[in-house]
């Protein structure tokens, strides 16, 4: 389609940056245009990438509303600093949180409590008046618990795996992409009855119900909580229901929500919104504690 003719149908954009995978995804007239998943930059800087992939789709100039989630990104100021690196890509540029756009996609506009575990991991919980918390999400160094990077390591460190073999994967070039990739295998090798994975993915299972626990608890949230799950890792089913029986385990009663939108989707859907004249201002920033 023409730039004339995205114009005329309100191009909007939405895009999830995640640790992995930068997915896009263009709405013309509430109708896919376009959608691209490249990798991600390895800095946190993804103005240059997104510039460059609005010049090959020919979008500069026609985009009504683009909508950011981005990993790592949280108060007003932060927001705001990665705005303006995005000024110009559309009239209108908003930047939420990675784990916002998955929550969106999740549990919509409801209280409850998200689970995200893709390459990293986080919690976050929402009250019916608004008031959010979050527990987790301070990355690879420092936290992480329960996501695909740390069961990638933890299967590193306990499988028998050559110490040369694994200084080498630590030096290499995104060794935390690297290392995440691994979780697949692991999870696969625990659901065939493999000792070491099942320790390792029970082990992540149970941080990650710890994490949606302290939320729960925080906002005390009244059961059964609504929780939806996010992220590679929540996504596969037999990994999901252990999460399940973890919470279960830890007393916290649950009902699990199926619905399920991408988050990029849910990005996009934003920015489709934000496009509409009358459109109200989207919900300040998730708050609480960091970890």
């Amino acid at each position: 389609m023409s730039v004339a003719g995205h114009r005329r149908n309100r191009l909007v954009v939405g895009v999830d940056l995640g640790g992995t995978w930068l997915r896009v995804l263009a709405l013309a007239g509430d109708r896919p245009a376009a959608r691209i998943r490249t990798p991600a930059p390895r800095g946190r800087d993804v103005a240059p990438l997104l510039r460059r992939l609005w010049r090959e789709q020919g979008w500069r100039g026609g985009v009504a509303s683009v909508v950011v989630a981005a990993r790592g990104v949280w108060t007003a100021r932060e927001r705001a600093a990665v705005a303006a690196r995005l000024r110009g890509l559309g009239r209108r540029v908003h930047v939420i949180s990675d784990a916002e756009a998955a929550w969106m996609g999740a549990l919509d506009d409801g209280a409850g409590v998200l689970i995200l575990a893709g390459t990293g991991s986080i919690a976050l919980g929402r009250t019916a008046r608004g008031r959010w918390a979050r527990a987790g999400g301070l990355g690879p160094l420092l936290g992480d618990e329960g996501s695909a990077f740390w069961m990638g390591r933890e299967w590193l460190r306990t499988s028998g795996r050559d110490a040369r073999a694994l200084r080498a994967l630590a030096a290499a070039a995104d060794p935390v992409a690297r290392i995440a990739a691994h979780a697949r295998g692991v999870v696969a090798r625990a659901r065939r009855g493999d000792r070491t994975a099942l320790r390792v993915v029970r082990a992540a299972q149970d941080h990650l119900a710890a994490l949606a626990a302290a939320v729960a608890a925080e906002l005390k949230l009244q059961p059964p909580v609504p929780v939806g799950g996010g992220g590679s890792v929540m996504l596969e089913p037999w990994f999901a229901a252990g999460v399940r029986r973890a919470l279960a385990r830890r007393g916290m009663r649950a009902r699990w929500q199926t619905r399920t939108l991408e988050p990029v989707v849910a990005a996009a859907g934003l920015a489709g919104r934000l496009a509409r004249p009358a459109e109200t201002a989207p919900p300040p920033p998730a708050r609480g504690r960091r970890g």
